[in-house]
């Protein structure tokens, strides 16, 4: 027997399957671990086996060298997600291995961490006497035959400090016995009981219509916010178990997951498996054991969570689907809903994506009929959406106010908490100032590895660049011009804390921003003491903004709704919508009314009109007449491909020369019929020019989406293939940021 196995090693030179012979006696299957000898030197290397066949395929006299041996018993994986790695190769032109190497922990390769085993020490013979002069021997024995069976030895040492001698002597005199068993490192989240609730007319249709739905097909479940669409995934899933399969549920943010794994262990106990980035290695590598062995059918995590290795998958959910999150930044540039397509079509599961605010291709979709669309248009319990008030900061600034609040939010805020409500406090900026500059001179300061200023953090008294990360101490005096002008400009999450804390002093606040979730459990713990209501205020960056629910929450404060209006991005006014939308969704979930104040400059604008009263399908509307008559996506593709180097002019030239060359090759791809589709083609350094001390240059390409567009991708990523020693940072297809 021989196997076609590709070498764990990322280079494009050995990104082939090589054949290897399979020993007598070894049984390798398809998605096997193994350790081959690979080279002249024949060095042990890792690999994975992609097929098995009795025939080498080689010719006759060519040396087949022998697999040595399997890494773990059983198969790592499993026959779809070696035709996913596969189709990803194609799809993202990148190294197979690259592909293979997301499916599986990354402490399974190299061995860097192995199972898990408990000693357990029991009586070798529980009816004999025991006499000894160790007292706490004598303590080890009548334990053990209190309890009657065996125990752990880390039990025993907890009952009974200084044990573990005691307990080598007595397994030295065969008074005791010892053995051992498998322990999975588990994450813990507290799962919060609660009655399952009866569901509401549009949720029983909405369950009818995914049960409907056929083999492979998409729904997209649009609810307005509180509309219970998490109810509707638990009943998908109860559903999916039912049948005997799996499912697989992807949250945006690591922020979500805490409360969501709670809802879900309530509903479904040890069934639940969690994969996400703050495991520490032995609880993603057991976690992912227990979804391979069968033990958690159901798998609960962020983007990575999509290729967990579910056997019988039946189901996918996609929440919050429009989030860009789910785009991976590295190679390979995947997206986890095209993943998720894909593997449903395999199985013959269906795709669930959910959002208050779904993406508008999501949407656009749904309308033409790709995806199945389901409404919940309404909230649970007939609850009411909050009523929304616009404070006009032009006015306020007029009329004396030069503060952070208007006098609407003061007033909305003093009275939620003289109420013993909560309140939460959304702005999309870290730190205290947004940045610091002289009065002098106009200098403002700068990172010296990144065109990007600097952010002002008041807590270390020092800027950070937000890019690279580089910190250093705030100057007494201007570097530039050495006067002691230095101001700080814009507001930040920290100043936005300490604004409240003199508005309201005594009040109990909670930050929830990058710099507050620094350590691994930080989302858990700021979350819990808010929603146990050790704080009554909770100040937050858009990790607050989505997928929370607070019962005790009538108010919510938008700092600064016009903030991403203004960014260079045809989704400015798509990503606004979908912000303020969610941020206020999280008022008046319980039997309290919400409300929600949102302070602008541009009070009258379309997209803060229709985010007032949470009307999606108006926005969308406007949104894609706007779109359509600019042939942005979806009616177009943007493609960029981000040069990086040290030297800024050399870059420039090679940018230019690969513009032409690229213009050229997109050209005869599309034929003398499709010139007309290539709408643009634009080289020039980047909006940020510089990160990290690298200079930065792209081409952005603009393509029309026609029957011609999937033979200019393949174009473009020939063309990246061939030039990808050359410096190429990346290449991304609508990208998540232009910058």
């Amino acid at each position: 027997m021989f196997a076609k196995v590709i070498v764990d090693i990322a280079h494009a030179a050995v990104d082939r399957a090589f054949t290897y012979r399979i020993p007598e006696g070894l049984d390798v299957r398809p998605g096997q671990h193994v350790l081959l000898p690979f080279g002249q030197g024949d060095h042990v290397k890792e690999g994975f086996v992609l097929s098995v066949s009795e025939e080498s395929g080689l010719e006759d006299g060519v040396t087949v060298k022998d697999i040595l041996s399997c890494v773990e018993p059983y198969t790592v994986l499993l026959p779809d997600q070696i035709a996913l790695a596969e189709w990803m190769q194609e799809a993202y032109h990148c190294l197979l291995v690259d592909a293979l190497r997301l499916m599986i922990p990354a402490q399974l390769r190299g061995s860097r961490i192995h199972e898990k085993r408990e000693r357990i020490v029991y009586l070798t013979d529980p009816a004999a006497d025991f006499v000894s002069k160790s007292h706490i021997q004598t303590e080890v024995v009548t334990l053990l035959k209190q309890t009657g069976q065996p125990m752990a030895v880390t039990d025993i040492k907890a009952f009974l400090p200084g044990a573990a001698p005691a307990i080598a002597a007595l397994l030295k005199k065969r008074v005791l016995s010892e053995s051992s068993f498998t322990v999975f490192r588990r994450p813990e989240y507290g799962s919060r009981r609660e009655d399952v609730p009866e569901l509401t007319a549009e949720q029983a249709a909405a369950l009818r219509e995914v049960d409907a739905l056929s083999p492979g097909q998409t729904a997209l479940l649009y609810g307005v916010t509180g509309s219970g669409k998490t109810e509707v995934y638990l009943r998908c899933i109860e559903a999916c178990l039912q049948q005997g399969k799996g499912a697989i549920v992807l949250v945006p943010e690591i922020a979500l997951t805490p409360q969501t794994v709670g809802r879900f262990a309530a509903r479904f106990g040890d069934r639940i498996a969690v994969l996400h980035s703050r495991l520490s290695a032995g609880e993603r590598f057991d976690e992912w054991r227990r979804i391979r062995l069968g033990k958690a059918p159901i798998v609960i995590g962020a983007r990575s969570a999509v290729f967990a290795p579910v056997e019988d998958l039946g189901l996918v959910i996609i929440d919050e689907e429009h989030e860009s999150s789910y785009q991976s930044e590295i190679t390979p540039r995947y997206h986890a809903l095209d993943i998720a397509r894909r593997r449903v079509k395999a199985s013959g599961g269906k795709l669930l994506l959910g959002s208050a605010t779904p993406s508008l291709l999501s949407y656009y979709r749904a309308l033409s009929g790709s995806y199945k669309l389901i409404e919940l248009r309404h909230r649970v319990g007939g609850r009411p959406l909050p009523t929304v008030s616009v404070a006009d900061m032009r006015a306020e600034f007029l009329s004396g106010n030069n503060g952070i609040f208007s006098s609407l939010l003061l007033s909305k805020l003093e009275a939620c908490l003289k109420q013993g409500h909560q309140a939460m406090l959304f702005l999309n900026r870290r730190g205290y100032s947004t940045f610091v500059s002289c009065r002098g001179c106009g200098y403002v300061l700068t990172c010296d590895n990144c065109d990007i200023a600097m952010t002002y953090h008041k807590a270390q008294n020092a800027v950070r660049c937000h890019y690279c990360g580089a910190r250093k101490p705030l100057p007494a005096v201007c570097p530039n011009c050495g006067k002691p002008f230095i101001k700080y400009f814009g507001i930040g999450t920290e100043q936005v804390e300490e604004q409240i804390q003199k508005c309201f002093p005594g009040t109990a606040t909670v930050r929830m921003d990058a710099d507050t979730v620094a350590h691994r459990d930080a989302y858990e713990q700021i979350l819990s003491a808010f929603g146990r209501g050790e704080a009554q205020i909770l100040i937050g960056t858009q990790m607050i903004a989505k997928g929370h629910d607070f019962p005790n929450v009538t108010l919510v404060g938008v700092i600064a709704a016009d903030t991403t209006l203004n960014f260079p991005d045809y989704r400015s006014g798509e990503r606004t919508f979908q912000l303020l939308t969610q941020v206020s969704g999280r008022a008046g979930r319980d039997k309290d009314p919400g409300e929600v104040v949102m302070q602008t400059y541009v009070p009258d604008h379309p997209v803060l009109r229709f985010a007032r009263v949470q009307d999606y399908p108006g926005f969308y509307q406007y949104e894609i007449a706007q779109r359509k008559k600019c042939l942005y996506p979806p009616f177009s593709l943007f493609i960029r491909l981000l040069l990086s180097g040290e030297n800024e002019e050399s870059l420039i030239e090679r940018g230019k020369e690969y513009a032409r060359a690229l213009e050229a090759d997109l050209r005869q791809a599309l034929g003398a019929e499709g010139q007309g589709d290539l709408l643009l083609l634009l080289a020039a350094p980047a909006p940020i020019a510089r990160i990290a001390g690298l200079s930065r240059y792209q081409i952005l390409v603009k393509l029309l989406r026609t029957k011609r567009l999937p033979q200019a991708l393949h174009a473009v990523y020939d063309f990246e293939t061939s030039h990808r020693e050359d410096g190429f940072l990346k290449i991304e297809i609508n990208p998540q940021d232009m910058f």
